[in-house]
């Protein structure tokens, strides 16, 4: 049965929905994580790291979600600082060197908007992601695990290919946030919700999400062996489809992906 929009929003608020943290041993082997961006600290909620998916090199990258309230703190409550971003930059530079294709997994709200991450460049970190995955001459992945909000979101989320799990949001803004900027009142969450068009299907119905991942019953928590094992099937598609192309081109045919993106109405 389908759910609705707030119940999905319910599900990926769930405390025990799996993380990043469940998925990799379920989908790469030997898995080192690196720590830092080389310009001021490491960022807890952004991970990083190289491992093998199947018998392929990659690059991971992935916001971190967390399961108990002390988790949550530790990582900002899944919102990077510049440092992250700066991070992931790092890392996606070292793929491309090494011609490994890289996996992004995005499950943030938003990127951190307090006065230590704009003092820090947390825009200008954003922008230059944006423009530099654009120009990755390696196939770059993106699956939106959770809630995908915002730029936050978006600067790990250029990519050859995007999938959704199906439960997945992927947004501008949370609806309740949508709420109290346009009428003022976070308390129409609900009906904010059912316009402003984030489900996967939506964002397949436009042209954004490539492929939308299928979940259990009652979401991913039900079942995360089956889950991480969906998430592989479309990986190893992707890569069948990606490793075959003159990675010179990819910035190209990456750049036009993003110019059709969208629908309008006049």
């Amino acid at each position: 049965m389908a759910l609705t929009i707030m119940q999905r929003v319910d599900l990926l608020k769930n405390l025990g929905r799996p993380t990043i943290r469940d998925y990799i041993p379920l989908l790469f082997k030997d898995f080192t994580e690196f720590h830092g961006d080389r310009y001021f600290s490491d960022d807890p909620a952004l991970l990083g790291g190289v491992g093998f998916f199947d018998n392929t090199p990659v690059t991971v990258i992935s916001q971190v979600r967390a399961q108990d309230i002390e988790g949550l703190q530790k990582i900002n409550f899944s919102m990077p600082h510049p440092e992250g971003y700066r991070k992931a930059l790092r890392l996606v530079k070292q793929a491309e060197k090494f011609h490994r294709p890289v996996i992004c997994f995005i499950d943030t709200p938003g990127a951190f908007c307090g006065v230590g991450a704009e003092e820090r460049g947390q825009g200008e970190a954003i922008a230059r992601n944006l423009h530099e995955f654009m120009m990755l001459k390696i196939p770059v992945l993106s699956l939106v695990l959770g809630e995908g909000g915002s730029g936050g979101a978006l600067a790990i989320g250029v990519c050859d290919e995007l999938a959704m799990l199906e439960n997945a949001l992927y947004s501008v803004i949370s609806p309740k946030g949508f709420a109290s900027i346009l009428w003022k009142d976070g308390s129409r969450e609900r009906e904010a919700a059912e316009m402003i068009k984030i489900t996967a299907d939506d964002l397949k119905s436009f042209g954004i999400c490539d492929q939308i991942i299928a979940e259990p019953e009652g979401g991913a928590a039900k079942d995360v062996n089956l889950t991480a094992a969906n998430i592989g099937t479309w990986v190893r598609s992707a890569f069948g489809r990606l490793l075959k192309e003159n990675f010179d081109v990819l910035p190209e045919k990456r750049y036009q992906k993003f110019r059709k993106m969208g629908v309008f109405t006049e």
